[in-house]
């Protein structure tokens, strides 16, 4: 080391480095609105409107599908993020779900419809979490288009069941097998325009989530809370805590129900994961990509970096720290990260590949509770003391 006589201050850039969790609430929303501002919402192009901007609310305009779906979305009265994309409105059925659907331009590259969701961090710094199309999502077609966008974002779908009879929402869940997906029954009746009227309900589940994740956190599950802005729902489904009941019979088919308990409530854990899949709940889907995609970004500071045992130390602390302080949240019941030697083999040193283990358990639903009643005799003595 030179001379120096005096004090010094060095910058050490090396040590463990803080994990910011990502965005957990940020909902993609596809839908038509021909009147719109095409100036501020172009086709097929990703906007944001960032919670209740009011100004680019009102260059949605008044048609189709996506002034009713903000409406919803904002009755949670949690200011939720919300990345638009407008398709075209057609008359032809066959023509708008195509419009919805989308694709990629095999000539210029273009994303439209759902695709373009998957350019929404490019445009808008923002990745899509909560994916929704109300009015559209009853369609097996955009469904099964969501779900690779949903695995690419890391995001969960909420789609509509088709409202008519159990039967038929089971018939269309069983259409699907992904982690995902998160299906919904009925359609539920709000105020619009002094009118009681029918709608989708994937805006109001959505704006739902957002409060949750708001109130609670991402680690919550959405079910057994009222959903706010909602005055009844298509047809009854009625939950009379018996194994019997329609919401159960919906729920044991991995069909979430909106039922009326004290208000109208979501109720349902499932998605529609493999028969006992670790993330058949959906809480716990998310909590997984939250951490999963939370560490991933926290150490982009740390690709290229020579692989020297202050590097190995560095990383492992801060994914420790991030999942004690979890922990003492509450949000996961605990985990570790750890460099094991067995996974590092000189050939893959060599080849600048790193292998580095992290684990943790979720905070799982307490979607059964049972009392067991006994009947005894032992407390009669009680009456002669």
């Amino acid at each position: 080391m030179s001379f120096f006589h005096g004090v010094e201050v060095v910058d050490v850039t090396s040590g463990s480095r803080p994990i910011t969790t990502v965005r957990s609430s940020v909902i993609g929303l596809i839908g038509t609105a021909d009147s719109a501002d095409a100036s501020v919402f172009p086709l097929d192009t990703p906007v944001l409107i960032a919670g209740q901007d009011l100004e680019k609310i009102a260059a949605l305009g008044t048609d189709g599908t996506l002034p009713s779906a903000m409406a919803g979305i904002l009755a949670s009265g949690v200011g939720a993020m919300v990345v638009v994309i407008r398709v075209a409105e057609d008359a032809d059925p066959a023509t708008q779900l195509t419009n919805i659907i989308g694709g990629v331009d095999v000539n210029t590259g273009i994303r439209t419809g759902i695709s373009a969701l998957l350019d929404a961090q490019a445009v808008v710094k923002l990745t899509p979490k909560i994916l929704i199309v109300p009015n559209f999502s009853d369609e097996i077609g955009v469904v099964n288009a969501l779900i690779p966008v949903a695995n690419s974002l890391k995001a969960i779908v909420v789609a509509e069941a088709p409202s008519t009879t159990e039967a038929d929402a089971l018939t269309f869940a069983a259409n699907f097998v992904s982690d995902r997906v998160y299906i919904v029954d009925p359609r539920v009746q709000v105020t619009k325009d002094g009118v009681e009227t029918l709608v989708a309900n994937s805006s109001y589940v959505a704006g739902h989530i957002v409060r949750i994740d708001h109130e609670y956190g991402w680690h919550y599950s959405p079910s057994n809370h009222v959903i706010y802005g909602i005055n009844g729902t298509e047809r009854a489904i009625e939950y009379d805590g018996t194994a019997t009941c329609r919401a159960n019979y919906l729920n044991e088919n991995k069909v979430a129900a909106i039922i009326f308990d004290d208000g109208f409530r979501l109720w349902g854990n499932y998605s529609l994961a493999a028969d006992n899949d670790k993330f058949q709940f959906l809480s716990v889907r998310r909590t997984a990509d939250m951490i999963n995609e939370s560490i991933k970004l926290a150490h982009k500071w740390a690709v290229d970096r020579g692989i020297t045992k202050t590097l190995l130390e560095d990383v492992v602390m801060s994914v420790n720290n991030y999942l004690r302080e979890l922990t003492r949240q509450e949000k996961i019941l605990g985990g570790k990260c750890w460099a094991d030697p067995a996974a590092n083999p000189a050939s893959e040193i060599e080849q600048g590949r790193l292998v580095l283990d992290f684990d943790f358990t979720a905070v799982y639903p307490a979607q059964h509770i049972q009392f067991r009643s006994k009947l005894t005799n032992e407390y009669i003595e009680e009456l002669f003391r």
